[in-house]
């Protein structure tokens, strides 16, 4: 056998070249670059950056907004006749993971590492607000191997069971996570620093994705709602939303600066109809009056680009300044959505309470949201087409919540397809045979970079389609 001798002068030189490598590397080293990211930076960017990307342009405007027909375009129409654009669904599915999960895994793991819970509860409350998005847009989704790339590179996909039953045990966990006095927070844009409020916010959170898999598993949902109930019902007092106040650019709205360079949205016609059948007082606040009428005129979903241009900018009215303005707020979890779940909840049986006091409650407090008063809307209530149903109560929660749920596309858009109300039309000319979205198609990088796990989803769920209906979408 032959041995292989190495001269010491090439160890010599091997060793000296390992010494200046090392130098090199300490004398590049920016002494001033922290070693760690700060919490207070990852807090407030991944807020700021998952709701921008909830409320934008991909998420929102051109798609849940124009799905639920809260909005529709006048001109580019193609958004609106549900030919869905590549880039757009890539575009959520990327920040959703990449700015949210990511960032809020490692905020919750500096949580532990700082010995602050709070900051830790907070990660997971705001990752579990963005894993419901995307499970509630998606279906089944990486959710249990996410937002740990050293260890998965291709995560595998859960079942939308598995992912809502794993966020209710995640949330649980962080309202008992959370202390009120002491181990305060900063960098919270959103709650500025109150832990109660986060456990507020949580606990509601908890209750709609009970909600949400209640035609599927009721004791399930039950429980969750017993559970709150036992630690003390703590949700919102009246008054309160979660919502994100924006301010001058470059941190404005995504609406407001959308509407800084473009005009192709406007109301739709559906819910402007809508409005006007009830006599309505939020219309002029939904809406905004044309520059040539003296009239609110919505859109009608889905028209081809040369009819919607032929309506005229100036003869068609847009969103009103409570959604467009560069600081208006994002809602996140309204108070008024809370007592649309207790309503609802109390008409299942899942929770105590009187349906339609807790309704009559709701519509009140979305009138409140935005200035109007508890007059007008007991003159409203009065309506027969208004009043609370009990024998068709998905018909008269589902039809108040989607108009109280106004701006907030992605939850409106769960919600009706949960209650299956207000019985919408498809789009004047989509591209669907007459059927509407039911959900997001994955994005093709998926396909590509993760095709074995995607593939296994696709099985498990269906075809990769819009009119996929999703696990809770039961009926």
């Amino acid at each position: 056998m032959k041995k292989l001798l190495i001269p010491c002068y090439m160890l010599f030189a091997i060793i000296l070249l390992a010494s200046c490598r090392k130098e090199l590397e300490r004398i590049n080293k920016n002494p001033n670059e922290p070693t760690t990211v700060q919490p207070d930076y990852l807090l407030s960017n991944g807020i700021k950056a998952n709701v921008d990307t909830y409320w934008g342009p991909d998420a929102a405007m051109d798609g849940s907004l124009l799905y639920i027909q809260y909005w529709a375009k006048i001109q580019y129409t193609d958004a609106d006749r549900y030919i869905a654009g590549a880039t757009g669904t890539q575009t959520v599915w990327s920040n959703f993971y990449a700015q949210g999960i990511e960032d809020f895994t490692t905020l919750a793991q500096l949580g532990d590492s700082l010995h602050n819970p709070n900051y830790k509860a907070a990660a997971v409350i705001m990752r579990s607000w963005i894993f419901q998005q995307l499970t509630d847009l998606y279906g089944d989704i990486p959710y249990k191997q996410a937002g740990k790339i050293e260890q998965y590179l291709t995560p595998v996909y859960d079942s939308q069971k598995v992912v809502y039953n794993g966020l209710l045990a995640e949330l649980k966990d962080a309202v008992t996570t959370i202390t009120t006095t002491g181990n305060a927070i900063n960098g919270d844009i959103l709650l500025g620093g109150n832990m109660n409020t986060w456990k507020q916010f949580a606990n509601g959170l908890r209750l709609r994705i009970a909600l949400r898999i209640a035609d599927r598993d009721f004791n399930t949902a039950k429980a969750v709602f017993d559970e709150v109930a036992a630690g003390g019902n703590v949700l919102l007092p009246q008054g309160v939303d979660v919502k994100l106040i924006y301010q001058a650019s470059p941190n404005q709205n995504p609406v407001g600066r959308n509407r800084e360079t473009r005009n192709d949205y406007r109301i739709s016609k559906t819910i402007v109809d809508k409005l006007k059948a009830l006599n309505d007082p939020r219309l002029p606040i939904y809406a905004t009056v044309p520059k040539d009428t003296n009239v609110i005129i919505g859109v009608t979903n889905g028209l081809p680009s040369d009819s919607a241009a032929r309506l005229g900018f100036s003869k068609t009215s847009d969103a009103g300044a409570v959604f467009t303005a560069t600081m208006a707020p994002a809602v996140l979890f309204s108070y008024a959505e809370q007592l649309f779940i207790l309503a609802e909840a109390a008409q299942r049986g899942l929770t105590n309470g009187n349906a339609a006091d807790l309704y009559n409650q709701a519509v009140t407090a979305s009138f409140a949201q935005y200035g109007l008063s508890s007059t007008a809307a007991a003159a409203y209530l009065l309506q027969p087409a208004v009043a609370y149903d009990a024998t068709n109560f998905k018909k008269s929660i589902g039809e108040q919540k989607w108009l109280a749920l106004f701006g907030e596309g992605l939850e409106a858009f769960a919600e009706w397809r949960r209650l299956d109300y207000p019985q919408l039309k498809a789009a004047y000319a989509g591209a669907l045979n007459g059927n509407m979205p039911l959900r997001f198609k994955y994005p093709s990088s998926e396909q590509a970079l993760n095709g074995t796990n995607y593939k296994a989803a696709v099985a498990r769920q269906g075809a990769d389609l819009l009119t996929t209906k999703l696990w809770f979408d039961m009926y």
